[in-house]
């Protein structure tokens, strides 16, 4: 702790990326200072919730618990971001999982693979994976499914890597079970009326972080940035501004929302590290228990065969699953004329990373859009 503050403290241009670098190296036992959710100190405060703006049966039809019975909070220093802990009904993060997994996945959405493999072989990545990952013992030798390969999925407006922008003749429509989710989280967070346009989905593994960005490219910034953990663990750098300011390091665990509006909605962030979930098991027992059999009318949670969750729990094993979901337009806003000057071939920086044992890989779309 004390030498991740001296860090900070210093300032400066590189104020986060030496924390994320810190952060970055460190084992378990240097991150006691790393803010736990769990066991809020006293940066942190309640936040209230518009209990009323969602129904308890809205809720359960998306798999969540009465909002009167959620853990949010807030931070100080950091208005608009609300932190709220699992409030998951139990077995309803497994339904996202698989959706993560087996149809998300699927065209005509767009992700990373399809930048250096053929359309035929991205068509069903879940059916060529799953009996490879159903097999897969632990040694680091065994060659990776094409899920393990997956490093991320666009939906809806499909976000390009490359020109940083959204466009209209490149997208697809969105995922109504997400939307439906995306609308209770945000309605309780006091933004009703919030629509569901754009995602991103981002595949980690043990060795895997995001680099430091703003997500600034949607047109409307007055409405939430909205963000699901699934599987293990991470840290998470809530920064400033600028990038002189020095983040607060939190940790995420399966189930966790995280929603970035107001203030906090264009803030530096980024993910150093994936870590083991905090109980030392394969799994967080969140996700041990399965669906019960008497989902309620109108839910958007399907029941899963346990072949198929045999599959993803041997994914999570070693894995986490962000799904952040954002609207690109206001209510009867378009999107501006192009000049016809398309920005291609846009130098990179640490903002668009994947990185993995220490090589950066670029976030890159299809060039279509």
């Amino acid at each position: 702790m004390a030498a991740a503050a001296a860090l900070g403290r210093e300032g400066g241009e590189d104020a986060f990326r030496r924390l994320f670098r810190f952060y970055r190296r460190r084992d378990a036992s240097e991150l006691r200072g790393v803010l736990d959710f769990s066991a809020p100190g006293a940066q942190v405060f309640r936040s209230h919730l518009s209990i009323s703006s969602v129904s308890d049966q809205d809720a359960s039809r998306a798999g969540l618990q009465p909002v009167s019975r959620w853990k949010a909070y807030g931070l100080n220093g950091y208005p608009g971001f609300i932190f709220i802990r699992n409030p998951f009904l139990p077995g309803c993060q497994r339904h996202w999982v698989k959706q993560c997994l087996k149809l998300y996945t699927q065209k005509p959405n767009v992700c990373n693979l399809d930048l250096h493999m053929a359309p035929e072989k991205t068509i069903d990545l879940w059916g060529q994976s799953k009996e490879q990952l159903r097999r897969k013992g632990s040694s680091k030798c065994e060659p990776r499914s094409l899920l393990e390969k997956l490093r991320w999925v666009t939906l809806g407006y499909h976000y390009n890597w490359d020109t940083k922008k959204y466009t209209p003749n490149h997208h697809t429509p969105f995922p109504s079970d997400l939307a439906f989710l995306s609308e209770q989280v945000a309605a309780a967070c006091g933004f009703q009326g919030f629509q569901a346009q754009a995602g991103i989905l981002n595949y980690y593994h043990f060795d895997s972080s995001l680099g430091i960005h703003v997500d600034e490219s949607e047109l409307d910034h007055s409405r939430p940035l909205l963000s699901f953990s699934f599987g293990q663990s991470s840290i998470f750098l809530l920064g400033g501004l600028k990038r002189e300011e020095a983040p607060t390091a939190m940790f995420m665990h399966s189930g966790d929302i995280m929603v970035m509006s107001g203030f906090s909605r264009l803030l530096h962030h980024a993910v150093p590290r994936v870590l083991p979930n905090p109980e030392g098991t394969a799994l967080p027992s969140c996700l041990d228990q399965a669906l019960p059999s008497d989902l309620p009318a109108g839910s958007v949670i399907e029941q899963s065969s346990e072949e198929d969750w045999q599959v993803c729990a041997k994914y999570l094993q070693s894995s986490r699953i962000n799904m952040t979901i954002r609207q690109v337009l206001a209510e009867g806003q378009h999107f501006p004329e192009e000049s016809g000057t398309e920005i291609k071939g846009q130098a990179p920086s640490e903002d668009g990373y994947h990185q993995e044992n220490g090589r950066a890989k670029r976030h890159k779309a299809n060039t279509d859009s």
